[in-house]
């Protein structure tokens, strides 16, 4: 630990320094703070940084942006990265998840939590950390914690009676050893607080907690004799969630304390549903980088016998061409493996596109011939034409061979697929900057699925069909900066796609 780097990144000072104290705690020595993203930007720019431990929520350049901008630049791409965030919104977390964190924290977190999160991205042990024991005070069974802050014994022997067979009970006399416990590597879930106390009452404890961030989300129930408006609404501005009149009716409170509690464990449950996630996540990529390897071998052996047979002298033309045709194709499923990967690597922001000359007509020429060996029992006529004499070395653009070869795969298999036997499939190349291709064939796309065809695990209609052939083909298009159409037309009983892809020009 001591002898890596790293960035602390958020605009709010006093959490950059908590964040701070915790990895000096945990043995590390060189840290690095930023206040928003594009300053945490420069800086990775022009120095050394291990591991990054960035807010969501910053302004000029938020932690997601920062993460981005990071993916895409090839030195950066691979530095880990923890996402902090106060939000509990999964829809984010799904958010996170597809730009590539691979570590989340909801605030507040303890060193603990910061320690397990710096594990997962290092690849350290917890055991190796000088994480402390906070946790060894706490029953094998953890109970929710209640901190009961009051200036009367009386007051606090009595509501500690009441709810010790539920919850961890804790007990402060004054506001300060409040504050304490509350800033401290185990803070309550829940804080009862009394408002009327010396030296600090109530309201100044709370406003207090709301300063530092580890206290600041702590949830407040005021317990008091006050009743007037007056201090109730400066209660509730202060974040309190609850206020509880003395005398204390007992039968009412126990009930109110365990329903508020019930929400406090589904929100805490959710950190763990996070790291659920991410894990899950993990284990789904790694399982996707061994299929796409243990595929390519087998493919690799079959392309080397399918060599073999066709230059066997006893098998006849038709034979030897067909046996082309079948390598061609074992061919292409190897780009489409490989390109499965770079598709992975296009979502997590982590992809470095080279672009080359590449020709269009022929990669599209190469997938007609097989679809029509392979579609043969619909009898397809499939058309590759162009509106006008081209040279074919015009049909050139500037992109990625293999991620073309996916997407015209993706596109023409789709519309063999969907066209009825007997009918035509035109490919279709236009001699324009940027270079235009059509697909047109007979049947139309569905109602159901035309606002959404380009969305990820969009179908209809086909069984065990997974939904990303067109989610896939419009992010390999993109991905080369172009673009990607659907048209239909119900009157003629047409589909078409239109793809455009910048021009090479020499």
């Amino acid at each position: 630990m001591h002898k890596r780097i790293f960035l602390v990144v958020d605009d709010f000072e006093p959490m950059r320094k908590i964040i701070a104290v915790q990895l000096r705690a945990l043995g590390a020595e060189q840290i690095l703070e930023a206040r928003n993203g594009l300053e945490a930007l420069r800086l990775l720019l022009s120095q050394r940084v291990d591991v990054v431990i960035s807010d969501w929520n910053m302004p000029i350049m938020t932690g997601l942006e920062l993460l981005a901008a990071m993916r895409a630049n090839k030195p950066l791409q691979n530095t880990p990265f923890i996402m902090v965030t106060a939000s509990s919104e999964r829809a984010q977390i799904t958010e996170a998840l597809s730009s590539g964190v691979r570590s989340l924290l909801v605030k507040p977190f303890t060193r603990v939590s910061l320690a397990r999160a710096i594990e997962k991205v290092l690849a350290l042990t917890v055991s190796s950390l000088p994480i402390g024991q906070p946790d060894r005070q706490r029953p094998e069974k953890s109970l929710q914690t209640i901190l009961l802050v009051d200036d009367t014994q009386d007051n606090l022997l009595l509501l500690s009676q009441l709810l010790k067979d539920e919850y961890r009970v804790r007990v402060a006399s004054s506001g300060a050893k409040a504050l304490k416990i509350c800033q401290s590597e185990d803070p309550p879930d829940l804080i009862l607080l009394d408002i009327m106390m010396p030296d600090m009452d109530g309201f100044e404890v709370a406003q207090h907690m709301r300063e530092h961030p580890v206290s600041e989300v702590i949830p407040i129930m005021f317990v008091t004799a006050i009743s007037n408006d007056e201090a109730r609404l400066k209660g509730f501005e202060l974040g309190a969630v609850d206020f509880i009149s003395k005398p204390v009716n007992l039968e009412i409170l126990k009930p109110r304390v365990r329903n508020f509690m019930q929400y406090v464990k589904l929100n805490k449950q959710l950190q763990a549903d996070f790291d659920g996630m991410l894990e899950w996540a993990r284990l789904h990529e790694n399982a996707l980088l061994t299929t796409r390897h243990n595929m390519k071998e087998p493919l690799q052996i079959m392309l080397r016998l399918l060599e073999g047979l066709a230059r066997d002298n006893t098998m006849t033309a038709s034979q030897v061409s067909q046996l082309h045709r079948v390598e061609d194709a074992a061919s292409q499923v190897i780009d489409m493996v490989n390109s499965s990967s770079e598709q992975f690597r296009i979502e997590a922001g982590q992809y470095s596109l080279d672009l080359k000359a590449v020709n269009l007509g022929e990669i599209a020429g190469g997938i007609v011939d097989i679809f029509r060996t392979v579609f043969a029992d619909k009898q397809l006529t499939i058309a590759l034409d162009t509106a006008e004499a081209i040279d074919p070395k015009n049909l050139m653009v500037l992109g990625d061979a293999i991620l073309c070869q996916s997407l015209l795969h993706n596109l023409i298999k789709n519309s063999c697929e969907a066209a009825p036997q007997l009918s035509r499939i035109s490919v279709t190349l236009f001699d324009e900057s940027p270079l235009r291709l059509t697909i047109v064939n007979v049947g139309v796309v569905p109602v159901q699925i035309r606002e959404r065809f380009f969305d990820k695990f969009t179908t209809y209609g086909k069984p065990g069909a997974t939904g990303l052939g067109g989610y896939s083909a419009q992010l390999l298009t993109q991905v080369q900066n172009g673009t990607l159409a659907l048209d239909i037309c119900d009157q003629q009983n047409l589909t078409s796609f239109t793809l455009t892809l910048p021009r090479y020009l020499n």
